[in-house]
């Protein structure tokens, strides 16, 4: 009978892909492999994040052997494309769930939302350990932003994937203590199951204002710039942000710049556009050299979710915006990020207050003092609190808890 290795994680975005959706697992998978357990991954093919060649079917980076499934991956900017993508990577993952007996534990993450549910079969069929990280909570997301209607059969087979997942995991993850909150009161799971592991962003050292070879600094360098990075999607509050460009146009000395994805990107940028703009640009998602060009331009960076989705997702950007020390500007009810806030790294408004929001700006744009002890505060929180090796450690504890110390000796 073949010894069962430790730990497969299953993912649709995994490594060399590079959102956050696949460098987070690929990190974790790599902290586990250092700290000896036997790591796999089953994710799919990269395509719409990845921009390089060919990539092998099968191949082992930094200890953790990748297996990538084939799949249909039409546009996802549209809710059709969205559905036969996720349901596509799910029946490739159906269709090699007898792999899933040769692990001792299967990570699974919430998204595409019904994969959870071939973890969960494996959990019954096999008796491996499930652990879940629960990036979003569906369906309340969906229903809060009006993305599904209650009684929906998307909603019924969400309530379904639900009842079948939560009482099966061995460890449930959220994001923050709001998420841990809400799924011990609304889901079928033991409270002292749910922990809550943060997510983390790359360190990539104190942060510099030289803007040498900064893409951005032949247009920007004179600017206040206000950033919005990642995603511009249904649960994000883009209308306080844009009622604030507008309020703005004549504040020659602030610049506001997104860049990112999601169904209302292709909106912000005809008001742009149509309206005329002039103080504020839309890029497409930005990685790699071109994304730290644009934090180390960034005087400060807003984060939004929508009236009553906090808790129920947390925007990723926040640490890369912290990493960087770049001054928060939150537009969202209270969470573990206005915590933050209040111990010196931003601002925090509600939502719709747009007016404020341009007020803030503009008193923060003439307090250097001000600025600059924020961006301390956020550069001093990111180290204590958000780093790789902070927030992997955890999942290196959550397994020493589950499965035991690993057999191996630690890699070098």
């Amino acid at each position: 009978m073949q010894e069962k290795k430790d730990i497969v994680f299953l993912c649709q975005f995994f490594h060399p892909e590079y959102i956050s959706s696949a460098q987070l697992p690929f990190d974790t998978a790599k902290a586990l492999a250092a700290a000896g357990y036997r790591v796999d991954a089953i994710c799919g093919y990269p395509r719409e994040y990845y921009k390089g060649g060919p990539v092998p079917m099968t191949e082992t980076v930094a200890g953790v052997t990748i297996h990538r499934l084939n799949y249909l991956q039409p546009d996802r900017s549209k809710k059709l494309g969205r559905l036969i993508n996720y349901f596509s990577f799910t029946l490739a993952a159906l269709a090699h769930l007898g792999k899933l007996r040769n692990y001792r534990a299967v990570v699974v993450y919430s998204n595409p939302p019904i994969l959870p549910w071939v973890a969960a079969l494996a959990k019954k069929r096999y008796g491996c350990k499930l652990v879940f990280v629960s990036y979003d909570l569906y369906p309340e997301l969906a229903l809060r932003t009006g993305a599904l209607r209650p009684g929906s059969i998307i909603c019924r087979a969400m309530g379904y994937i639900n009842r079948a997942v939560y009482p099966r995991a061995d460890r449930v993850v959220a994001l923050s203590r709001e998420m841990q909150r809400f799924i011990r009161e609304n889901r079928p799971v033991p409270k002292e199951q749910v922990c809550v592991i943060p997510n983390w962003y790359p360190d990539h050292g104190a942060p510099s204002r030289d803007l040498t070879g900064n893409r951005f600094a032949p247009t920007l360098k004179d600017k206040f710039v206000v950033s919005y990075f990642g995603n511009m999607g249904t649960i994000q509050d883009m209308d306080t942000i844009l009622d604030t460009v507008r309020q703005m146009r004549n504040d020659r000395d602030v610049f506001f710049l997104f860049a990112g994805h999601g169904n209302k990107e292709a909106l912000l940028k005809q008001a742009i556009r149509e309206e005329h703009l002039e103080n504020a640009r839309v890029l497409d998602y930005l990685h790699g050299k071109d994304y730290q060009d644009a934090l180390q331009i960034s005087s400060a960076a807003l984060i939004s979710l929508n009236p009553g989705t906090t808790g129920l997702c947390v925007p990723s950007k926040t640490y890369s915006y912290m990493m960087e020390g770049i001054p928060l500007i939150a537009i969202m009810d209270e969470c573990d990020i206005v915590n933050d806030i209040r111990q010196g790294a931003g601002l925090h408004l509600r939502n719709g207050e747009s007016a404020r929001l341009a007020q803030l700006i503009r008193s923060l744009q003439a307090q250097p003092e001000t600025l600059s002890s924020m961006r301390e505060t956020c550069r001093k929180l990111y180290l204590e609190n958000y780093t790789p090796e902070i927030c992997t450690e955890k999942y290196v504890s959550l397994f020493r808890s589950l499965l035991g110390d690993p057999e191996k000796e630690p890699r070098a």
